[in-house]
């Protein structure tokens, strides 16, 4: 079964991948045109996007099928981040895990998705007795789909940084990041293309009085 990756704007880089990722799990060089993976992107304005697309057709996995198709994507999908250079993407599986198993995630467009944490960001594990974490918190969330038809795709890394006292009120002095599967950085906090993660801050806005957090759901809580 090829596994394929659709980027959200394509390059050299996303296309070399989409080559080497199909052959490795037994397509053909050609398979992104054989068959459309499933795709991720956003509502609206991709300059200024609305909230992430609802993936279709979803597949809904038991934690085991899910934890093994992961395995089977996640060295590959840690290999196109890092072509980020950003440090986060390079050392988060390092981090520790507070999930027991990939989840469907309905703020993510029905992606399967992982948290981790760095150390200054521990607290996290408390969930909502968590309080605000400090500034060096960073929080880090790989993505990936699954279709029905049993087709799969890398998706986004996504990331919060706590910054210093003052960075941005309105986002909670929480930087976000979003880096595509081949490595393109999608936006970034008050920096490059700003506008284009701004939809994550409106939406972790509804979790001002839980520092801006979103928590794994209490099935998927690691110790649960």
């Amino acid at each position: 079964m090829p596994v394929l990756f659709r980027f959200f704007m394509p390059t050299a880089t996303a296309l070399a991948l989409i080559a080497s990722i199909s052959i490795l799990y037994g397509g053909s060089a050609n398979a992104a045109t054989d068959k459309p993976a499933p795709s991720f992107g956003f509502s609206g304005d991709p300059n200024r996007p609305r909230r992430h697309f609802r993936v279709r057709d979803a597949a809904e996995l038991d934690s085991k099928t899910a934890q093994r198709n992961y395995a089977r994507m996640v060295d590959d999908m840690a290999r196109g981040y890092a072509v980020s250079n950003l440090s986060v993407a390079k050392s988060y599986r390092r981090w520790k895990k507070y999930n027991i198993a990939p989840y469907l995630s309905a703020t993510h467009g029905r992606r399967f998705v992982n948290n981790y944490a760095n150390a200054a960001a521990s607290a996290y594990g408390m969930h909502e007795k968590a309080g605000p974490l400090p500034e060096g918190a960073v929080l880090a969330k790989d993505s990936f789909m699954v279709a029905d038809d049993g087709s799969m795709a890398a998706g986004p890394l996504f990331i919060m940084e706590k910054m210093a006292p003052g960075f941005n009120y309105v986002s909670g002095d929480w930087r976000y990041t979003m880096i595509l599967p081949d490595g393109s950085i999608f936006g970034v906090t008050k920096g490059e293309n700003s506008a284009r993660v701004g939809f994550c801050i409106g939406c972790h806005l509804a979790r001002e009085r839980f520092d801006h957090l979103f928590f794994v759901p209490k099935a998927f809580r690691v110790g649960k």
